[in-house]
């Protein structure tokens, strides 16, 4: 059974890429991210969970949103083995790996040039 969306909580988050294709062989291979296919043009990201749910999409399109919006965050157990594989898997680290007062953090832009953070707790 699929769990109840909470209130006021982040539900889905959407990333606009630019080849459907590379953009699930990298989130797969980096993070091991399963998709849901729904066509061409578009994959759900499934819950790691299993149950059956999903977290979010990639969306193909040209079509850019504006600059400035939300950065999204993934945890990772290991951020040093995290950067090895987005970089193995094409990506680039564009900020850090940096310390802050809950751990250390870096950036990354995936192939289509989104920029998305990771951080770990050590």
């Amino acid at each position: 059974m699929t769990p109840a969306p909470v209130h006021h909580s982040i539900d889905y988050v959407e990333l606009v890429v630019d080849d459907l294709d590379t953009a699930k062989r990298f989130y797969s291979d980096t993070f091991g991210w399963v998709f849901v296919d729904y066509g061409p043009a578009y994959a759900g990201i499934a819950s790691p969970t299993g149950d059956g749910s999903e977290v979010g999409g990639l969306l193909a399109s040209e079509e850019r949103r504006p600059a400035g919006g939300p950065l999204v965050l993934l945890y990772s157990d290991d951020l040093d083995a995290t950067q090895t594989a987005i970089v193995e898997s094409g990506g680039s680290v564009v900020q850090g790996p940096y310390e802050f007062p809950g751990g250390r953090r870096l950036h990354f832009l995936d192939p289509s040039g989104n920029e998305l953070g990771v951080w770990a707790s050590q």
